[in-house]
């Protein structure tokens, strides 16, 4: 199932899939040096981009990748439940209404200005997702200045453990409570920019 949001035709639905992939590959590969496979050296997919993941994803006009990110299901294999347990203090959250938040992406190819709007609609449509489709928390792990961002967006979000060291990153586990009063957190945090969201039933081969 994958989330378009988009002024894009739907049947840009393939086309939005790819173009995701291989915007995680320029920023998650390329820029930022992550260890992770790469599909025909242009796609980036793990073990987690199975016919279960979700994706919200942000396109432009003409259907060019702005912002995606991935959900997880947490009653099953994910990032921090199977690979970073240890940067929970407790048991790792998991349940049929909670999501793990992973691969948060902005293309790179934007200016400032137009990547602060895409982070923007992009958390602006994780919060009004999770309101539409029953999901309470997420869960997800980010480094440090990223999690510090992630505090002030206006949501209720805390840490799950301390922050821990690992190849010269300090990683965090993080949770994030979605309720009746996110939406208006954000608007006061001068976060919230609505889209409208088009629903796009697919399945993606790992």
């Amino acid at each position: 199932m994958t989330d378009l949001l988009e002024q894009a035709p739907p049947a840009l639905g393939d086309n939005a899939l790819r173009a995701m992939f291989a915007a995680r590959k320029q920023v998650f590969v390329d820029l930022l040096k992550w260890d992770l496979p790469v599909l025909a050296g242009e796609y980036e997919l793990d073990q987690f981009d199975d016919p279960q993941a979700d994706y919200l994803i942000l396109l432009d006009a003409d259907g060019r990748h702005r912002a995606s990110t991935r959900l997880l299901k947490t009653d099953r294999p994910h990032l921090l439940g199977d690979l970073y347990p240890f940067l929970c203090s407790g048991p790792v959250p998991n349940g049929p209404t909670t999501r793990e938040i992973t691969r948060f992406c902005l293309d790179r190819h934007q200016s400032a200005t137009a990547r602060r709007s895409a982070r923007n609609q992009l958390v602006t449509a994780l919060a009004e997702h999770a309101l539409c489709h029953g999901i309470t928390d997420y869960t997800g792990v980010a480094e440090l200045a990223w999690f510090r961002q992630i505090l002030c967006f206006g949501w209720h979000c805390e840490p799950l453990g301390p922050a821990v060291l690992m190849a010269g990153s300090a990683l965090i586990a993080l949770h994030i409570q979605i309720d009746d009063e996110t939406i208006e957190g954000l608007k006061r945090n001068g976060v919230y920019e609505p889209l409208t969201l088009h629903l796009a039933e697919e399945e993606v081969a790992a």
